[in-house]
């Protein structure tokens, strides 16, 4: 019996030493909305392992609190530093976590190996090994982030209304950045990173914004990085919000990047040049930059499993959510100009919105007057959230494209946000600042503004092939310098709208020599812009009361200013002062003049300060 009891003993002993051993080496700030990382050791292997790491072992870590779940798909990650090593040999898995709540957490690792487990959803499936069962505790505080750092803000959700919403501080997201270069992430500093097709040498260093870089940021082995850092800095400081990146573009225009171990590779994954890519997006989350990732291209939207949701696709849907799904605001987009079958559309939102512990947004990018042919049968389908609309050389069909879709979307039950990210002949964008100005106030009348005034989401903007800078050459942004201003001044002004309250209703405004836009909370608060001044006037008859107008310059974000009064407009009556109109039964209410520039575009306010009929 006393043999027996030293056995049981031994036996105890053995396995608390082994679940000690066991238990993951914890990083990161365990703060709210941050990236908390679990790395374990585990067997041993490599990129080119014939057992493939990536496809035939699969980590899953459960974080728990009270009667929540969030269960966190993880990945091999080599040495655990891949990104300084260089490494492709290892024994670490890892998983990221972002909680969203404080307090104690718990967390349960299942780790498992079996043919193709990674991409079976059966808890059973293969066989337990090594750190399976692993768990513990930890302990969330609050975000001590504010400024640009999203960590602040909290994820960026999908809500049900036509405007992503970040979770900690309430805040719509009106975006504004650029769409080019899609091919971002062709940067010579990333392990394995060059154009696989000789005749297209679009890889970058990002030399122009090495002198943006700062004391203090990212780099990785030994000083590489900094100018794609610098570049993501300029950016910030600009007030721009977004980066516009493709994933994938294997076969297609760039040829210069891929996730994967070699071009031809579908079931192995770089572990540096991941590491690498999350380094820098990381930074753009501190710094305020949204990641709009781009999953594949048109020109290899058909490349994996002939276009269906089959093993490749959701492996390699599986690493971006294993690798980067923690950043709080990041949206999926399925597709530039996508080509595949709505079924097969619908099956990959639905891949992500099951796999995808945060429930990041997932949006659709199409060809030029391709909308009705996706957009219109994913109207009301629950794992579809957002738009992600391109125009060519019909500027005019921004504002429709933006109030169309919103209303129909509404209609369906699933209000959808709308981008507008690519605007503009192929040939043509944004053009640099040194070149053509007027092609960039034209945009800022045709596309910019109609998409926010019809209650859209906000543009990035794309360079043109025969640009300077273009969409797969471009490596220095300082090249619109100018340009972001403006895309900055109009996200600024209308951001600080009570947007959600307020919905587009041009039939209030009589302005029949050009183009102008109405967005009103009706008898609250009423913005209108004018591709050109005109004289014009607004019905207020349903609200009386006294309203302030202030004019807003949006060529220079400079205002608000007191505009001028036409003399006639109250005959026989007291002339009401500069900033406000008065309104009475049976008037509509002439806006007035802008303080200067009278030929060129305008947004005006016009404030309610105070209800009932005016008594004279």
């Amino acid at each position: 019996m006393k043999e027996m009891k030293s056995i049981c003993f031994l036996l105890l002993l053995l396995n608390l030493c082994g679940a000690h051993a066991a238990s993951p080496q914890i990083d990161g700030e365990l703060r709210k909305w941050h990236r908390v990382t679990l790395t374990f050791d585990g067997p041993e292997s490599s990129e080119d392992s014939e057992e493939n790491p990536f496809l035939n072992y699969r980590l899953w870590v459960t974080f728990s609190q009270e009667d929540r779940q969030v269960r966190v798909p993880g990945y091999y990650a080599a040495d655990g530093e891949a990104g300084e090593s260089g490494a492709s040999v290892g024994n670490k898995w890892r998983a990221h976590f972002s909680p969203d709540a404080v307090g104690e957490w718990t967390y349960k690792a299942s780790f498992r190996k079996g043919r193709e487990i990674a991409l079976s959803d059966d808890p059973d499936a293969g066989e337990a090994l090594a750190f399976d069962g692993s768990s513990g505790r930890i302990e969330i505080e609050e975000s001590d982030k504010d400024g640009p750092d999203f960590r602040g803000k909290g994820r960026l959700d999908y809500v049900g209304d036509r405007y992503l919403r970040f979770a900690e501080t309430g805040e719509i997201f009106l975006k504004a950045g650029p769409d080019s270069p899609e091919n971002f992430l062709a940067f010579t500093d990333f392990d394995e990173t060059y154009s696989h097709n000789k005749n297209k040498q679009f890889s970058k260093d990002w030399a122009p914004h090495v002198r943006d870089w700062n004391e203090g940021d990212p780099t990785w082995r030994g000083g590489k990085g900094k100018g794609i850092i610098g570049a993501v800095n300029y950016l910030s400081d600009k007030g721009m919000n977004v980066i516009y990146f493709i994933t994938k573009n294997i076969i297609g225009d760039g040829q210069d990047v891929w996730p994967y171990t070699d071009y031809d590779e579908r079931f192995r994954f770089d572990c540096s040049k991941l590491d690498q890519w999350e380094i820098v997006f990381e930074h753009m989350t501190r710094k305020g930059i949204m990641l709009n990732v781009v999953t594949q291209e048109r020109e290899n939207d058909q490349l994996l499993d002939g276009g269906e949701l089959g093993p490749e696709r959701k492996l390699y849907y599986r690493e971006l959510i294993a690798r980067f799904a923690h950043h709080p605001a990041l949206v999926w987009n399925l597709g530039e100009e996508n080509t595949n079958t709505v079924e097969q559309v619908k099956d990959f939102c639905d891949y992500f919105a099951s796999h995808d512990p945060y429930g990041h947004p997932k949006a659709l990018h199409t060809v030029p007057y391709g909308w009705d042919v996706l957009y219109r049968p994913m109207l009301g389908h629950p794992t579809f959230e957002v738009l992600s609309v391109q125009t060519r050389d019909d500027y005019d069909v921004v504002y429709s494209q933006t109030v169309k879709w919103i209303e129909r979307s509404r209609a369906a039950g699933r209000e959808w946000p709308v981008f507008i990210d690519e605007v503009g002949m192929a040939w043509q964008g944004v053009e640099p600042d040194a070149q053509s100005p007027n092609n960039q106030g034209v945009l800022r009348r045709i596309a910019l503004y109609p998409n926010l005034m019809g209650g859209g989401s906000g543009v990035e903007w794309y360079f043109g092939y025969e640009q300077p800078h273009n969409d797969l050459t471009c490596q220095d942004w300082r090249t619109r310098d100018r340009f972001w201003d403006i895309a900055r001044y109009s996200i600024e002004v209308m951001g600080s709208l009570p947007l959600r309250r307020m919905y587009p209703n041009n039939e209030l405004i009589d302005a029949p020599a050009a183009p102008a836009y109405c967005l009103a909370a009706e008898g609250e608060i009423y913005a209108v812009y004018f591709e050109k001044w005109q004289r014009a006037t607004i019905d207020l008859r349903e609200y009386y009361g006294s309203y302030r107008v202030k004019w807003f310059n949006p060529r220079t974000g400079e205002g608000p200013y007191t505009g001028s009064e036409w003399k006639e407009r109250y005959p026989k009556r007291r002339v009401p002062s500069l900033d406000e109109i008065l309104v009475e039964e049976a008037y509509v209410s002439d806006i007035g003049l802008p303080p200067f520039d009278r030929h060129q575009d305008w947004l005006v306010l016009i404030e309610r300060v105070s209800q009932g009929k005016v008594v004279r």
